[in-house]
């Protein structure tokens, strides 16, 4: 089960030590429902047969979408700038860029090399808002978006894969420690997929 952390103590340069896991929450969805107008026996077992069919049909969908999204994620060539951040852009944004000090909204998902997501604003169904540039995340968070050092600045709209070194992250500290275990262990690469949404 992936564990979801309260931003500002994930994304800030200086996360505080009492940062605890919290589950996720798994939203359920209906992939079919019954009319009212099946009323006799008949009429529902014909729906249930589609319901069945569908059911399956829909499974088949999202495999194949499971693999396809795998392609993408393993299709992703990284370019290696000076700093030693790595990008790879899903999406080249069509918006203006930001700017040092502007209050900017981005939706992401943060994991480690091992694929296990640590933080999703996605999960919380709201982006992030930060000032960039001035030290409110970390530091591969504003080289990624602002650009500088061989990385190109993120345009609004646009979607990219940021690897981090541990030197633009959280370094040997790590982050969400507790009881000596850390959400984030010390001397971690991260990967964040980033969509730079606009302004704030």
């Amino acid at each position: 089960m992936a564990t979801t952390l309260l931003l500002p103590s994930v994304l800030s340069p200086t996360p505080p030590s009492s940062s605890a896991p919290s589950p996720s929450h798994h939203q359920t969805i209906s992939l079919t429902s019954i009319p009212a107008s099946c009323s006799n026996n008949n009429n529902k077992h014909a729906v249930l047969k589609l319901t069945r069919r569908h059911t399956i049909g829909f499974g088949l969908v999202l495999s194949v979408f499971d693999v396809v999204t795998s392609a993408e994620a393993a299709e992703c060539e990284f370019t290696v700038a000076d700093s030693g951040l790595a990008f790879c852009d899903k999406l080249l944004g069509y918006g203006s860029q930001a700017e040092k000090g502007q209050l900017i909204k981005a939706h992401y998902v943060g994991k480690l090399e091992s694929g296990t997501v640590f933080d999703s604003s996605y999960n919380r169904g709201k982006p992030l808002t930060f000032r960039i540039g001035v030290g409110e995340v970390i530091k591969g968070w504003d080289q990624g978006i602002l650009g500088g050092d061989g990385v190109p600045p993120m345009l609004a709209g646009g979607k990219q894969t940021l690897k981090l070194p541990l030197e633009l992250g959280y370094g040997q500290r790590g982050a969400g420690c507790r009881g000596g275990y850390c959400i984030i262990p010390p001397d971690s690469v991260l990967l964040f997929d980033v969509e730079f949404i606009g302004k704030a």
